[in-house]
C-alpha cells in the first residue's frame, strides 16, 4: 500500500469536516480508497452517536426560519449536552439547516423529519447528518420539537446566546414594519404571556379571575357601601390588570418608550395587522 499523502488526507477532512486525525486512520484502514474511508467514518459517527445516546441533552439552541415569498414559516428546537457546543458554527449551521427543512417539507413530526432526505445533501437523511456533527463535536444532539406556520406574515427574535427564540404569525398590510413585528417577538420573549387575546381565554379561566376580582373588590373595606356600578367598574379594572399581565394584545409592549406606551394590540391594529399566533421556545422548558 502506497503512503498516505497529506493531500487525501486533507480532501478527506474537507468532505467530511472531521479531525485530520480520525481522516488519517480512516484512509490507513481503507488502503487508501476514499469512499470507502468516508464510509469508514460515517459507521464511527454512528457509533458515536449510538454511544452518547444515554446522555442528557439539557443545553441547546433555537432556529427560526422564514421565507415571505411562499410565506411560510418555522422556529426549532435542538438539544446538546453542553452550553459551549451551542455557540459553535456546526451546530449552529445545523439548527439553521433543520429549520429550514421543517419549513420546506412539512414534516409531520420528529421521527419523520429524522427519516427525511436532508435538505443540505439529498445522499444523506436527517439523522445522518446530525450523527455526522455528534462524531464531529462528540457530543449528544437531538431535535426537541418544532412548528411550521404558513400563509402568514412573520417576524422573529432570538435572544443572543440563542436559547430562547419567538416566532410571530400576522395578517395585513404585506408593507408591515420588519422592526415592529421584531420587538413584538422581543416582547414576547421578556414577558411570555399565557394567552393571544381576551377572546382565546378559556371560558373557565375568565370565569374563575372575575370571580376572585368580585371576591378582593367586595373584601376591601374602602368599597363598602360604594354604588354597584362603582363596585363593578372596580372589578373591571382589576380584570384589566389581570389582562395586561396575562393577554398579550391587552400588554403595554416591553418597549414603553420607543412605541408612547401602546398596547400590542394597538401597535399591530394601527399597522393595519391583525394576530393570528405566536410561538414561543425556551430551550429546557418542560411542554
Amino acid at each position: 500500500m502506497s503512503a498516505i499523502t497529506a493531500a487525501a488526507v486533507n480532501e478527506l477532512r474537507k468532505r467530511t469536516d472531521l479531525p485530520l486525525m480520525e481522516c488519517k486512520s480512516a484512509l490507513t484502514e481503507a488502503a487508501g480508497d476514499m469512499d470507502k474511508a468516508v464510509m469508514l467514518l460515517r459507521e464511527r459517527f454512528k457509533s458515536v452517536s449510538n454511544k452518547r445516546a444515554g446522555n442528557e441533552t439539557a443545553e441547546g439552541r433555537v432556529g427560526v426560519y422564514i421565507d415571505a415569498g411562499t410565506k411560510t414559516a418555522s422556529i426549532l428546537e435542538m438539544r446538546c449536552e453542553s452550553a459551549p457546543v451551542t455557540k459553535s458554527e456546526q451546530f449552529i449551521a445545523l439548527v439553521a439547516d433543520l429549520a429550514k427543512q421543517v419549513a420546506v417539507q412539512n414534516p409531520a413530526d420528529v421521527a419523520t423529519l429524522s427519516a427525511a432526505p436532508f435538505v443540505g445533501n439529498s445522499a444523506l437523511t436527517v439523522t445522518d447528518r446530525i450523527n455526522e456533527v455528534i462524531g464531529l463535536i462528540r457530543e449528544n444532539m437531538k431535535v426537541q420539537r418544532f412548528t411550521r406556520l404558513t400563509g402568514g406574515l412573520y417576524g422573529n427574535y432570538i435572544h443572543h446566546d440563542g436559547t430562547l427564540g419567538v416566532l410571530l404569525e400576522v395578517t395585513g398590510k404585506d408593507t408591515a414594519s420588519p422592526e415592529l413585528l421584531r420587538d413584538i417577538c422581543a416582547h414576547i420573549a421578556a414577558m411570555n404571556p399565557v394567552y393571544a387575546s381576551v377572546d382565546q381565554l378559556p371560558t373557565d379561566v375568565l370565569e374563575r379571575e372575575k370571580e376572585l376580582a368580585k371576591k378582593l373588590t367586595d373584601a376591601d373595606p374602602k368599597n363598602a357601601g360604594k354604588p354597584a356600578n362603582i363596585v363593578e367598574k372596580i372589578i373591571e379594572g382589576k380584570l384589566k390588570t389581570w389582562y395586561a399581565e396575562t393577554v398579550l394584545l391587552e400588554q403595554p409592549i416591553a418597549n414603553a418608550a420607543k412605541y408612547d406606551k401602546k398596547t400590542v394590540g394597538q401597535l399591530l391594529s394601527g399597522a393595519g395587522l391583525k394576530l393570528v399566533k405566536y410561538v414561543r421556545y425556551k430551550v429546557g422548558e418542560i411542554v
